[in-house]
């Protein structure tokens, strides 16, 4: 072979790396690190921190009738931020009852002392190794947040979860934790067929083997917080607290008032449910109203 045919294999190679490279997909970009929030991001083959430039920001004192679990919660984050040992987090209970907006609110708090918050959803979980990995360099402290979290069985996810929470043969990285919230306490559907697996020894009840299975991933997480139902009392406060957020005057007329907290409670008729979200959905209501009207004079 002489010297032009080498040189004609060399450049058809080349030819041929550079269509392949082609093919490729693009490296993924490096995160903006001074951001304060990010999402976990999925563009084909791509996946990749994308940084939220305006996280949803909520104070702590705006939530009301939940002082119990802002505190625990608080006190977990400020001992994580302060490079303290800590637990991943799992919130549950009622719904609209303000527990993603408490994981928000740690942003809101401590975000200035070092806390960053990656969002990842339910389907992304089983790349939470990759999501780790570029973060446990850094001198920040990341809660991965998991919202409105709930398993069906056999979901790859699940998994991935599991195995983060417990550790592997590689030590948890200490700059990460996992806030997780969930309607379902054990996070995976329980069937009434499974309460025939209980045994019986003596007085001791043994629970069957996919009950037990199902309770292992919850009691992975080192704190549970609970949210109960709002009561008449606490949703008329929860009003009173986002109108004051919205700047909606509250009328001094004893009626007045009086006609407006009977709105709020007709609001919450029509979408049968107490809770904060339905008190801040009405909050706004009242606010874009009030604009309208004020516009209009």
């Amino acid at each position: 072979m002489d010297h032009n045919e080498i040189l004609g294999l060399i450049e058809r190679a080349e030819n041929v790396l550079a269509r392949l490279e082609a093919m490729l997909p693009a490296p993924p970009p490096e995160p903006d690190w001074r951001a304060r929030a990010f999402r976990w991001r999925k563009r084909g083959a791509r996946a990749f921190l994308q940084a939220v430039t305006q996280p949803h920001t909520i104070r702590l004192q705006d939530l009301v009738a939940i002082d119990d679990q802002k505190r625990t919660i608080d006190e977990n984050t400020r001992q994580f931020v302060a490079g303290l040992p800590a637990n991943n987090v799992l919130l549950t209970g009622s719904r609209g009852t303000g527990k993603s907006s408490l994981v928000k609110a740690m942003l809101a708090k401590y975000g200035a002392k070092g806390l960053r918050l990656i969002e990842v959803d339910k389907s992304d979980l089983v790349d939470l190794p990759d999501i780790v990995e570029p973060v446990a360099r850094r001198p920040e402290r990341f809660v991965v947040f998991c919202d409105d979290l709930s398993f069906d069985a056999n979901e790859p996810g699940y998994k991935a979860l599991k195995v983060m929470l417990d550790g592997t043969i590689a030590a948890p990285s200490s700059n990460v934790l996992i806030y997780a919230t969930s309607n379902r306490r054990h996070l995976l559907p329980e069937y009434f067929s499974e309460n025939l697996e209980t045994r019986h020894i003596g007085e001791e009840v043994h629970p069957g083997e996919s009950v037990e299975e199902k309770t292992s991933l919850s009691e992975r997480f080192g704190l549970w917080i609970s949210f109960y139902p709002f009561t008449q009392d606490d949703y008329l406060a929860a009003v009173d607290s986002w109108l004051r957020l919205y700047e909606v005057p509250l009328s001094r007329d004893g009626a007045a008032r009086e006609a407006l907290l009977r709105d709020a409670v007709q609001f919450s008729l029509q979408r049968g449910s107490r809770s904060c979200r339905v008190a801040w959905q009405f909050a706004r209501a009242r606010a874009g109203a009030r604009a309208i009207k004020t516009a209009r004079k």
